[in-house]
């Protein structure tokens, strides 16, 4: 049977596959011209005595129907490559496109190795499946039938023998085939975890070395390479014996017609010239069935590459596959179905509408159910600077996931000025976004190449403007090639903090009116936060801004603070009204204060309950707690592990 989705996308390269077709046919249509001059001539010379004169003309026929078919071959292996270039790229061109419609929290939640192996070699393994296999299908067909067509005027039992053991070829390179199509899916499966594998070896580099894992993973290598090695070659072993067997079966048929020529030719049952003619055409009835067998290692091949390639391609675009901490696993999580976009218009200005509406949004993992964001009303208005505090799992970067369009909410609605986010081009709304992740990417180019990202029409006059805002200038133009200096894969020879400042840059550049930051001080010294913090207030200014954070001196900058544990909103207030609180946000205050070397916030404040967050010199975080004071705060300690626990079921994952 043949695969029906790359039958679909044969279908679309009709013209080139009956080409190469059409061709095939051709050059049997000469080879049996060639075949009925050549048993004319030998019949002429060794029963008639002809001379060389006599068939002279016969011989110049030959000739040129041999040049014809070499040339009609090389036309048949131009459109057979046209073929499968045509299917290659229009599906690597899907394939890179869907992944991108799925978006990063896909990608991030598969094996970076594996989806390569499928883009590159998948795609690849296609090759011989349309230039060759589909294309011999065809002609296994047809070329016999053609055949047969010319044998039956001139012997009716040789083709009634061609006719019987025709079918036998077939027959066996079934049952080979059912034999081979286990091991070769086996094949694929362990080249994509080798390929999987050993990225993650590369990338991981730096920590294996550190707990000196190498050699470890060196002899895991090895194993898997020794397993890819002993599945090739009993794929191999078993197209060898494919080709033994059909060779074998081609020869013993091809032997049964010659020794029935034979037989007539002693009793004078059938001219010499036709049973040569006959006998030169047996092999070429079966030779397109024997080539069938031949590529059927790359039906195989291209069908099990086929199967993960179709597998991406069918995804819902807004189905992601997240990391299930608790699960220890990879699941799909639940979305909406994907509704028809429509063209909108996002005018920011003179709207009455809020700027951005979660309404009873609820997000959940499909695996086990287990809540994400639980019912959550949120009106976030044009201009406002919100913090979204609380541990880790509360919900944070799935707020700004389901912002992005990253993700769907499984149950709820999330409107911008009032029209569905669903209902708007991703691509348009993600104009009027730009985005600093907690850990940004930097490609592997120069410094100007990577700002660029923000904008790609900016001059270098604009970069160079959006680098001084993000205080990087200084430090490019000291390196030798200033902004022309190539940087690592991953921003590798830069550090956290120089990382981030560029990543701010493209921000700078792409000067999108929303602005959404995701824990971008994590990891940083208390001067680079605070470098990094004036660069912020810069930046944040006539833009409406939603960041997440654990450090409470980030918070301090924020219009309003939205407090989550457990995927809920259980505080919401400025920073002053919630600091006035005996909440979760003042418990952190009280953590934060007793674990800062001045001690500006002791977990004891004052009777009006204001605490001072002026001379802060501490990057204190939610979740450092250890040396809150005894007091009041044994209980004020048990109960921030309570919330940062979440029950256990804290997940941030998205």
């Amino acid at each position: 049977m043949i695969d029906r989705n790359l039958l679909q996308e044969g279908k679309r390269v009709r013209g080139y596959l009956l080409g190469t077709v059409a061709w095939g046919v051709f050059i049997a249509l000469l080879t049996i011209a060639q075949a009925w001059y050549l048993a004319q001539i030998i019949a002429l010379v060794f029963l008639e005595g002809a001379t060389l004169q006599e068939v002279q003309n016969k011989l110049l026929i030959i000739l040129g129907i041999i040049l014809l078919r070499g040339l009609f071959q090389y036309f048949s292996e131009i459109t057979a490559r046209e073929t499968a270039i045509r299917v290659k790229e229009r599906l690597r061109q899907k394939l890179i496109h869907k992944l991108f419609a799925l978006g990063p929290i896909y990608v991030q939640g598969e094996r970076a190795g594996e989806l390569l192996n499928t883009a590159i070699e998948g795609i690849e393994a296609l090759d011989d499946y349309f230039a060759r296999y589909l294309p011999q299908l065809l002609l296994a067909v047809l070329i016999p039938l053609l055949t047969l067509a010319f044998v039956l005027p001139q012997d009716f039992k040789s083709t009634l023998i061609l006719v019987i053991t025709g079918p036998l070829i077939p027959f066996f390179m079934i049952l080979i085939g059912k034999l081979a199509e286990e091991k070769s899916r086996r094949q694929w499966k362990v080249l994509s975890f080798l390929s999987a594998h050993f990225l993650d070896i590369l990338q991981g580099l730096t920590t294996l070395k550190i707990f000196g894992r190498s050699k470890d993973q060196s002899a895991v290598i090895a194993r898997v390479t020794d397993t890819f090695r002993k599945t090739t070659l009993s794929v191999q072993m078993v197209a060898f014996l494919s080709a033994f067997v059909l060779e074998f079966m081609g020869m013993i048929s091809t032997a049964v017609i010659a020794v029935a020529l034979g037989l007539r030719l002693l009793n004078g049952g059938i001219p010499y010239g036709d049973a040569l003619f006959v006998l030169i055409l047996a092999p070429e009835f079966y030779l397109p069935m024997r080539n069938l067998g031949l590529h059927f290692h790359a039906k195989m091949s291209g069908e099990n590459a086929a199967q993960r390639i179709f597998e991406v391609l069918s995804l819902e675009e807004n189905l992601h596959v997240v990391e299930n901490i608790g699960g220890g696993s990879f699941d799909e999580l639940s979305g909406t179905e994907k509704q028809r976009t429509r063209e909108v218009e996002i005018e920011l200005e003179n709207s009455s509408q809020p700027l951005l509406a979660l309404e009873k949004v609820e997000l959940r993992y499909i695996d086990d159910g287990n809540i994400i964001l639980d019912n959550m009303d949120l009106i976030i208005h044009q201009g406002e600077k919100i913090a979204l505090v609380g541990p880790s799992g509360a919900g944070k970067t799935s707020i700004l996931n389901l912002i992005l369009g990253f993700i769907s909410p499984t149950k709820g609605e999330i409107k911008v000025l009032g029209v569905p986010l669903q209902e708007i081009p991703p691509e348009v709304w993600r104009k009027y976004i730009s985005y600093v992740p907690q850990k940004p990417y930097l490609f592997a180019g120069s410094i100007l190449e990577n700002v660029r990202f923000g904008k790609e029409e900016g001059d270098f006059s604009e970069v160079e403007k959006a680098c001084k805002e993000a205080l990087i200038h200084d430090f490019i133009v000291q390196l030798p090639q200033g902004y022309k200096t190539r940087i690592g894969e991953g921003g590798t020879r830069l550090s956290d903090g120089q990382a981030q400042r560029l990543a701010i840059a493209r921000a700078f550049l792409k000067d999108a009116p929303i602005l959404l930051l995701d824990e971008i001080t994590s990891g940083l010294d208390m001067e680079n936060e605070g470098e990094l913090l004036e660069v912020l207030r810069v930046l944040t200014q006539r833009r409406t801004v939603i960041f997440t954070t654990h450090r409470m001196r980030t918070t301090f900058q924020a219009d309003r603070l939205i407090v989550l544990a457990e995927g809920k909103i259980i505080e919401e207030g400025t920073p002053q009204e919630l600091a006035q609180k005996e909440g979760l946000y003042t418990r952190y205050l009280n953590s934060y204060g007793s674990s800062n070397s001045g001690g500006n916030l002791s977990s004891n404040s004052n009777s009006s309950g204001n605490h001072s967050y002026e001379n802060l010199n501490s990057t204190g975080d939610i979740n450092s707690n250890e040396n809150a004071n005894s007091n009041e705060n044994a209980t004020s300690n048990e109960n921030v592990n309570s919330d940062e626990n979440m029950k256990s079921k804290g997940r941030e994952g998205l």
